[in-house]
């Protein structure tokens, strides 16, 4: 029987649900040109990740908590002046911690592997992958919102209804509910013998190389390229429209605002996507033509585990933006009275 080289992705790619589920009893890849006939070794990927992993996510959950908490406690003392703008904020700062709060028990897997159960397995992962979804798909609704605003002068949401863009935010919550669904299903603790650990992994149904791709290949496209597009679109539209108009002060404050929001999600984000790509990519070629290295999938790996460790540090970049960019905040800080938008 011939057989593929392959790769089992540790908790970094699984947090997403687009992981490859691992069952040594199922399942083991090999290869003739990988390793001499032998199951690629993950030592160096698995002991890197020991290391790298604990440490900077106890540094991106004390950093976000304190960040993300200041700029939600702020905002609920002057809950009576929120703008559109700051409603979206909140939200924004609510899935942040919440995604936050799942980083140590990845952390703990890593280093001791998944001890916390089933029921805490599919919690933490579906918790993990509505905030994430979450976050992108508000930065999308606002830059609609922007580029409405500006490009056509309509305003989609006013002060005079804030239930409208209170609304549309619970609709984006329940999207992401929905895209959750199959962690819910198919995550659970499973022992991996070859890794030597139990793992918070999702064991999909037969066949499972098919629900694998089916839902790595969601996540690409309506994860990253679906609401990057819409992103750069509209912004790449303001930013044109910008230079041939004046805007009004306070619109100006909060685009650039929010087109900050949007580069540090970008430039957090991007590297891990690309990653995750090309691994998909390499992983669908090394089961079609056996031409894979073993070499290249511990590559792969460790970027895995560095370019998600670097999307995770975004939780902190924010209330940093927060703090440099948003007037209104560094006034709420300081307790100085202003008037408040009239968007």
């Amino acid at each position: 029987m011939e057989e593929f080289a392959g790769f089992v992705f540790t908790g970094d790619d699984l947090d997403f649900g687009v992981g490859y589920d691992y069952n040594s009893s199922d399942y083991d890849y090999y290869s003739d040109s990988c390793c001499a006939g032998k199951v690629c070794d993950q030592d160096r990927s698995m002991e890197f990740a020991a290391v790298f992993i604990p440490v900077l996510y106890s540094v991106a959950l004390v950093l976000g908590l304190l960040g993300n908490g200041l700029v939600l406690a702020v905002l609920w003392k002057k809950k009576r002046t929120w703008s559109v703008t700051d409603t979206f904020i909140l939200h924004l700062a609510l899935a942040d911690v919440l995604l936050l709060f799942t980083l140590p028990f990845w952390a703990v897997e890593v280093s001791k592997g998944w001890i916390f159960g089933t029921a805490l397995c599919k919690i933490t992962g579906a918790l993990f992958k509505i905030n994430f979804y979450c976050g992108i798909f508000l930065l999308a609704c606002i830059s609609v919102d922007r580029y409405v605003s500006i490009i056509h002068a309509v305003q989609m949401y006013s002060r005079k209804k804030p239930w409208v863009v209170q609304a549309s935010c619970l609709a984006v919550w329940l999207v992401c509910c929905l895209l959750s669904i199959p962690d819910w299903l198919y995550l659970t603790d499973a022992y991996d013998a070859r890794r030597g650990k139990t793992e918070c992994v999702p064991l999909h149904p037969v066949p499972r190389e098919n629900w694998r791709s089916g839902f790595r290949w969601l996540y690409h496209i309506l994860g990253f390229l679906i609401p990057a597009a819409v992103m750069v679109i509209c912004y790449t539209r303001i930013l044109l429209h910008s230079c041939c108009s004046s805007l009004k002060l306070q619109k100006q404050r909060d685009t650039r605002l929010i087109l900050g929001l949007v580069i540090a999600f970008f430039i957090s984000w991007t590297p891990y996507n690309l990653t995750l790509m090309a691994d998909t990519l390499q992983t669908h070629n090394s089961l079609t033509s056996n031409n894979a290295s073993c070499d290249t999938f511990t590559t792969l790996d460790i970027s895995l585990t560095v370019t998600s460790a670097l999307g995770y540090l975004h939780c902190c970049i924010n209330p940093l933006l927060y703090a440099f960019m948003w007037t209104k905040f560094r006034r709420h800080l300081l307790n100085r009275d202003y008037a408040p938008s009239a968007e």
